[in-house]
């Protein structure tokens, strides 16, 4: 059978070099690809795929998967997706590393665009469908887009599992950033590949540790992704992972300092009476918790111990929840502490019986995450116990060895600016498992590094944030839990804003998030770019978003609401 001659694109750290394949099997470039036989038939192309070769790659799947219903292997079946091309492979930069990706493409209707999802925890496994705010492969594969996704570098099917890492520096790195990059290098080839052209436009969706990822990417290869999504960013995780262990020892330190979740409703019920009523509407949200001043004094228990007040030793416990991890001597804050106004478990998935307290002494999702930590990867002692780490003393060691891998807190992304790229973060205020004010620490220092040679006046300030929202801005919203969830409206669609940004140059002046119950939208309200916060316009509805709009702090102008 003749071969006939096939182009395609070779994507190196961001550099696209055209390679002609040849019928002889000569290639040039710096790549050796196999030889493709009769590629006229779409589904001969998929299976075809599996002759590729890269760098240290191998493809283990290529297979044309029918529209329906598909069974990942892990995972419930998934169902209405169109038909699409399913690639896996495995990705050794090092003699250590085993990073598997999995990289799904439509068969017809592509939209000519890539999209990367991130993943949670300390990874392991695939998020084939989206859950818990977290972005699917299959969901990219629905909007069209060519969507992959990486394991991380190793292979587990528990997301709080790191004894992967004992022992195993390198593949620390793969999880910190190398799985990541590797996967969106080698993922662009094979759209390369499949479709013969190159994507328009490339996009990672990430939260939680998708979102540590997703700063990763922008500060670090600034030209893997033309628009990234962070969602709730654990990208201070050395001091993520300490913050947890301060609330652990907080709650467990001492038996009697542990909060039963019983309690949480009326931690939450006080909370509401000192600040919900803040921005002139009772609502059951706390619009600004920056602003909310609440003394939890006010549950101390009078008498008899019972569900609605909290013995002296809980109340100890309570404040350095909400004060954040700090060094005993000089006073830093190490991490900030956890918002007011949505601690109990009523109001909602993600909240603090499941992240902060547990159901019981010790389950608490927090623990199950900052003890592997420190037992696989910092102190690489697996009988570590939580109550040996010294708040004083132990972060310094800590960043010395795995900030460098591990966080993501470079506020110079002067590269991907450059290159037109652009950034949407957000946040639940009421996140309990990374709090929400690193968020806003973080893009400040962003605002920060873009006044070189400025002053520190009112006006300096306000040219510092414009240059910022030019390619990063930050939407905060209040209510929301981890990446989802919570009474606040936690339903948007932050993908579609990036697209218009990036594509159409239209940044995003607000974003409209809903709440449902029981699948019907009762209320709704619009997001607005840090420092702005939504505001009642004084008429209609306060669970329509048309009734309110985005005011800086201090800006009593009203403005004729719009909605993006």
């Amino acid at each position: 059978m003749k071969q006939r001659k096939f182009r395609f694109k070779i994507t190196t750290r961001g550099v696209h070099t055209n390679v002609k394949r040849l019928s002889s099997g000569a290639t040039t470039g710096v790549l050796a690809v196999l030889a493709f036989s009769s590629l006229s038939a779409r589904a001969e192309n998929c299976e075809s795929l599996a002759a590729l070769a890269f760098p240290h790659t191998t493809i283990t799947v290529a297979a044309s998967i029918p529209a329906g219903t598909f069974a990942p292997p892990t995972g419930a079946p998934i169902p209405g997706l169109p038909a699409f091309c399913r690639v896996a492979g495995v990705i050794k930069p090092t003699s250590d590393s085993n990073i598997r990706f999995e990289l799904w493409m439509p068969s017809a209707a592509w939209n000519g665009k890539y999209q990367q999802v991130g993943n949670a925890t300390f990874g392991g496994s695939f998020f084939y469908a989206a859950g818990g705010g977290l972005p699917g492969i299959a969901d990219g594969v629905k909007r069209g887009y060519a969507t992959a996704g990486t394991d991380d570098g190793h292979a587990s099917n528990d997301l709080n599992d790191a004894t992967w890492a004992l022992g195993h520096p390198e593949r620390v790195i793969d999880f910190g950033y190398r799985a990541v990059h590797e996967t969106a290098e080698k993922a662009k080839m094979i759209v390369d590949a499949f479709y013969g052209v190159h994507p328009t436009h490339s996009y990672f969706n990430g939260c939680s540790s998708g979102g540590r990822e997703a700063l990763m990417e922008a500060q670090r290869f600034p030209d893997d992704f033309d628009g990234i999504i962070a969602g709730a960013p654990a990208n201070k995780w050395t001091h993520l992972m300490v913050a947890h262990v301060w609330d652990e020892q907080a709650t467990l330190g001492n038996p009697a300092s542990y909060i039963p979740f019983t309690k949480l409703p009326a931690i939450t019920t006080a909370a509401l009476a000192a600040c919900d009523a803040q921005d002139g509407i009772v609502d059951g949200i706390i619009n600004d918790p920056q602003q909310c001043h609440f003394d939890p004094s006010s549950l101390m228990c009078g008498g008899a111990e019972s569900a609605s007040c909290l013995t002296p030793l809980q109340l100890v416990a309570l404040r350095k929840i909400y004060s954040g991890a700090r060094n005993s001597r000089t006073g830093e804050q190490i991490f900030p502490g956890y918002m007011p106004g949505a601690e109990s478990f009523k109001l909602g998935r993600g909240s603090w019986s499941l992240w902060i307290t547990g159901t019981a002494p010790g389950n608490a999702q927090q623990f199950s995450e900052g003890n592997p930590f420190f037992a696989n990867m910092m102190f690489e002692d697996p009988t570590w116990d939580f109550r040996t780490l010294n708040f004083d003393t132990d972060v310094a060691a800590i960043d010395a060895k795995l900030a460098p891998v591990l966080n993501a807190t470079d506020p110079d992304l002067s590269g991907l600016d450059a290159r037109g790229g652009k950034i949407i973060m957000y946040h639940g205020w009421n996140d309990p498992a990374i709090a929400s004010k690193s968020s806003v620490d973080y893009y400040e220092r962003v605002i920060a590094a873009q006044r070189p040679g400025m002053g520190h006046g009112h006006g300096e300030d306000q040219v510092a944030l414009r240059r910022t929202q030019d390619f990063i801005r930050l939407f905060m919203a209040p209510g929301v839990n981890h990446c989802a969830g919570g009474p606040g409206p936690n339903t948007f669609d932050m993908l579609r804003a990036l697209e218009a940004w990036v594509e159409g140059g239209t940044a995003p002046e607000k974003i409209v998030a809903s709440h449902l119950s029981n699948g019907v939208v009762d209320r709704s309200r619009p997001l607005c770019p840090y420092p702005q916060v939504a505001v009642y316009l004084g008429s209609g509805s306060t669970d329509e978003a048309a009734n309110f709009d985005c005011i800086a702090p201090g800006d009593n102008a009203q403005r004729s609401p719009s909605t993006h």
